[in-house]
């Protein structure tokens, strides 16, 4: 393969020695057609150059790439789902098949969705339907243009088998997602070790999680590294919940096996977008009791984040790590004022909390029930967009009595980059969404007709939304 001199391969994972992973064999796949390739990441990565067949070998049949892991390996991990604990997870239809550096000197893995079983498939097939895999190409570019930190869709293949399930029709068309993450060391995969007693494990993991996502605990020369890594762990999740918050996103499965170290959005199932602001919207169909509501989600990574408390309980005291924990609702506000600062384009205010402004968004958007991403596009750059406003599709609403604290408090704010306003996507009537009906749309264009068009263009036109709005994905903000 043409090896690019920014691919630096890095299978650290190797690092943590036995009881980590399982070795495992990918299915072989009686078809291989490329329905997705992201370019522009693969090049992020030093792997721009592959060609096409190159490509099917290293994403579609997991030849090795060079100087990487030898093997795929299946992680283990334990954790709660729905708050029961559950000890028989692990990766059931996956596996890390490398590690990167990429340009930004980050440590990144290659990781599968839909490549074969595994011994924690339990009574799966390891498989992914077609479907699941481009609801999650949709998911990761729209929440990368909304600045949220999400792993990245690199590649999916459609695989050639039929697949039978129970909440779709069937039999469905299958395939394979690669996906690029900052880590997939998860909450369960520290609760595991507290259920087997394996101290020494947990330490293991908990200095090469330090020593490869929190290089900041040693740094700061904390006497309390467990604690420490916990407040570190802690503000990345807060800053992850207020940007999902903001985007209007709602994870649908917010289990503690789904959620990482690193603040890092993936894993998406039956995730949804809000066409209004409602607090009790769901995304999953099974959620009966709306446990993962959108507006339950700030209490769901707390309790996800004591779960991972409760493991460091093994090496630090339970009062050092009540004291971090104690901050998040703050440290939660904080982020959740200026992600939407963010989704209007304005600057946050120099030693002032910006609680006001959201919550006088989120009051007008529940009172007037507008369209939610209709009002962040119509006032993107704030006081400036007026007479924008003032011409589209939602004008009644912002001459109602309910707009004008709203409109004031925007007032008040500068705008980042005032001359992304006259960017071609803002003479739009309406913004660039995700809902599902419109993802449902899509599927039936290709499911129906093998008509990928519709799919391929509202990914160019996501990118074009990301770029005009200019919200690069950040760890968090400060």
């Amino acid at each position: 393969m043409p090896i690019s001199a920014s691919y630096r391969p890095a299978p650290r994972f190797l690092d943590l020695g036995e009881g980590f992973a399982d070795a495992v064999e990918p299915a072989r796949f009686p078809r291989r057609i490329l329905r997705f390739g992201n370019q522009r990441w693969a090049e992020r990565i030093g792997l721009g150059d592959l060609t096409a067949d190159e490509w099917e070998g290293h994403f579609a049949r997991f030849e090795p790439l060079p100087g990487n892991l030898p093997a795929p390996l299946a992680q283990r991990y334990h954790g709660h789902q729905f708050r029961t604990y559950n000890p028989r997870i692990g990766d059931g239809r996956g596996f890390l098949f490398a590690q990167v550096i990429d340009t930004d000197g980050r440590l990144l893995d290659l990781a599968t969705k839909g490549s074969g079983r595994t011994p924690y498939s339990r009574d799966g097939d390891g498989r992914l339907t077609l479907k699941g895999g481009v609801r999650e190409v949709l998911a990761t570019e729209m929440l990368e243009a909304l600045g949220v930190y999400t792993s990245k869709t690199l590649s999916l293949f459609e695989t050639g088998e039929s697949l039978d399930r129970g909440d779709e029709p069937s039999p469905t068309r299958s395939s394979v997602l690669v996906r690029l993450g900052h880590s997939h060391i998860r909450f369960g995969t520290f609760q595991r070790f507290l259920a087997l007693d394996e101290k020494a494990k947990l330490e293991r993991l908990l200095d090469y999680s330090i020593e490869n996502y929190a290089p900041e605990v040693r740094a700061s020369g904390a006497a309390d590294e467990p604690a420490e890594f916990l407040r570190i762990v802690m503000e990345r999740s807060a800053a992850l919940c207020a940007s999902w918050m903001a985007a209007g996103f709602v994870h649908g499965v917010l289990n503690s096996d789904n959620m990482n170290i690193t603040g890092e959005s993936f894993d998406y199932g039956p995730y949804r977008f809000l066409p209004t602001y409602e607090l009790g919207f769901t995304a999953a169909y099974f959620d009966h009791s709306g446990l993962y509501a959108y507006g339950r989600q700030p209490q769901s990574v707390l309790w996800n984040l004591v779960r991972l408390a409760e493991t460091l309980t093994m090496v630090t005291t339970v009062s050092a790590l009540e004291k971090v924990l104690d901050g998040f609702n703050g440290r939660f506000l904080h982020h959740y004022g200026r992600s939407m600062l963010a989704r209007f384009g304005l600057v946050p205010k120099a030693d002032e909390r910006d609680d006001e402004l959201h919550s006088l968004c989120r009051a007008f958007l529940e009172q007037s029930r507008m369209d939610y991403d209709q009002l962040f596009f119509d006032w993107w750059g704030g006081e400036a967009s007026e007479e924008r406003a003032a011409s589209g599709p939602a004008a009644a609403h912002y001459t109602a009595p309910s707009f004008a604290p709203l409109r004031r408090a925007l007032a008040s704010y500068d705008a980042v980059e005032p001359a992304r306003s006259r960017d071609p996507y803002f003479g739009r009537e309406r913004p660039e969404r995700l809902l599902v009906d419109e993802i449902e749309s899509l599927w039936e264009a290709i499911a129906e007709h093998d008509d990928w068009a519709p799919f391929e263009a509202k990914v160019e036109s996501i990118r074009t939304m990301g770029a005009a709005v200019g919200l690069a994905p950040t760890r968090f903000r400060e």
